[in-house]
């Protein structure tokens, strides 16, 4: 019988240094992330100028927010799983070049009805795209790196959250609001051939779904050109591993993971309900209770995304090093204290900035702390499936978050009874992460126990 030799990718991955094909991969990366943030808010931004083009209300873009909404959830839960049975890179050419020449379409569309069918498809093949490249950013890059490189990744979907205002700022009254659209649609198109081209199959993928993948081969060369191979290797994914797992889509729940998925569930869902609610109703909470333009607002909040890039980084650089659930209840905590002291600091003070700053530190960079922390606390065959149903959790919670809004304005509530109840979010997120750590520590003491025995 053949002895075949045993060669552990995961151990490889984290022995290589960044290289050309990981900084190639994350820059590809970083312009999904970027198309992402750009066009789910890109929308908003732009919504009057859209309907004063169809010779609509603004009220009448409704329909088009909701089926975007709703093609976001179905996309988290539909397509994401899909990169787990046929690749990161397969899915994300796909979904790019759907997503792309389905924004460039809607260009061409006759009314609302129809951009709200097109903003729907697109929605659902949008949402995958996230997920799916920060599962492929984590495991291409050593371990010691990942949640740096992730955040960096991630980095790029508050630059285009930055760059969709821009639109609105400069493009709108030149090009009108189709600018936004071919923005949004050649981006990920672009994407395409980049992935075709420069970007390999995740390794630790193929090595799960077949050990004598013959692909595989040609990939850690391209990653170490010094390594030397004899030919008759099983690839695998660690020393204990002898045989491939496919992906089941139940499998984020198996082995002992409900637990771990349903309180990440729920913190996702708590998380984005506080940025949904944040994103569509600050400004207008400052205009109605605090007599602040929103105009003015806008300002500051575009001073205020410095602090959201720096906190996607940050929380990145920090949970390689420290425990990842302690250091994300710190972060949202911190989280609930700003966004209280957004209602009490005086709206034009040099403090007022400061605070803003700190509330998008703390708000992007605990969210993407989250998305991090799912890369490594799930193995590779269900990565993309735990990110895109987290993330269709918490778009749930997107969904909802709007009423919220409307009843507190309904209601005359202050700004700072308003900020006070929403800090209630990020809190309980925080007491989600704390038991998270526990249920953590408790499994590691539990497995360590056998082996001291």
């Amino acid at each position: 019988m053949l002895l075949m030799n045993q060669f552990d990718v995961e151990a490889f991955i984290d022995r290589t240094r960044l290289g050309r094909t990981q900084l190639t991969a994350l820059f590809v990366c970083i312009l999904i992330c970027f198309i992402d943030g750009f066009d789910i808010f890109m929308i908003g931004k732009i919504a009057p100028a859209i309907a004063e083009g169809f010779n609509e209300p603004t009220l009448a873009m409704t329909p088009v927010f909701v089926a975007q909404q709703i093609g976001l959830a179905v996309g988290a839960f539909a397509i994401s799983p899909l990169a787990d049975r046929f690749g990161r890179r397969s899915m994300l050419i796909f979904s790019c070049f759907v997503f792309g020449a389905v924004t460039l379409a809607s260009i061409y569309v006759h009314s609302l009805v129809q951009l709200a069918i097109m903003r729907g498809i697109a929605g659902v093949f949008m949402a995958a795209g996230l997920p799916m490249a920060m599962a492929l950013i984590s495991e291409i890059t050593p371990r010691h790196r990942r949640s740096t490189m992730v955040a960096i990744a991630l980095a790029g979907y508050s630059t285009g959250s930055a760059a969709s205002g821009a639109v609105a700022a400069w493009l709108l009254d030149i090009y009108g609001w189709q600018s936004g659209f071919w923005i949004g649609g050649l981006v990920p198109l672009l994407c395409v051939p980049l992935l075709v081209m420069f970007v390999p199959e995740s390794l630790k993928f193929r090595a799960e779904r077949n050990p004598a993948d013959p692909r595989i081969p040609r990939t850690i060369r391209r990653l170490d050109r010094t390594i030397a191979l004899r030919g008759d290797e099983l690839f695998i994914l660690n020393a204990q591993q002898s045989t491939a797992r496919k992906a089941r889509l139940l499998d984020v729940f198996s082995e002992g993971r409900m637990w771990m998925t349903g309180l990440i569930w729920a913190a996702c869902a708590l998380s984005m309900t506080n940025i949904a609610l944040m994103g569509a109703w600050l400004p207008s909470f400052f205009q109605e209770m605090a007599g602040i333009p929103i105009q003015q607002f806008a300002i500051v909040a575009m001073i205020g995304y410095l602090g959201g890039v720096a906190g996607t980084l940050c929380i990145g650089w920090l949970m390689d090093r420290f425990r990842p659930a302690l250091l994300l209840a710190l972060f949202y905590v911190a989280l609930a204290i700003s966004l209280n002291a957004l209602a009490w600091v005086p709206f034009h003070s040099g403090a007022f900035i400061l605070v803003a700053i700190l509330w998008s530190f703390f708000q992007t960079g605990g969210q993407g702390g989250l998305n991090t922390m799912i890369t490594l606390v799930y193995p590779p065959r269900m990565r993309s499936t735990a990110l895109g149903w987290a993330g269709g959790a918490g778009r749930i919670g997107g969904i909802i978050a709007p009423t919220a809004g409307t009843f507190a304005l309904a209601q005359h509530f202050s700004l700072q009874w308003t900020l006070a109840l929403a800090a209630i979010l990020p809190l309980l997120v925080a007491l989600l992460m704390l038991v998270f750590a526990l249920g953590r520590h408790g499994e590691q003491l539990a497995d360590a126990q056998p082996a001291a025995a």
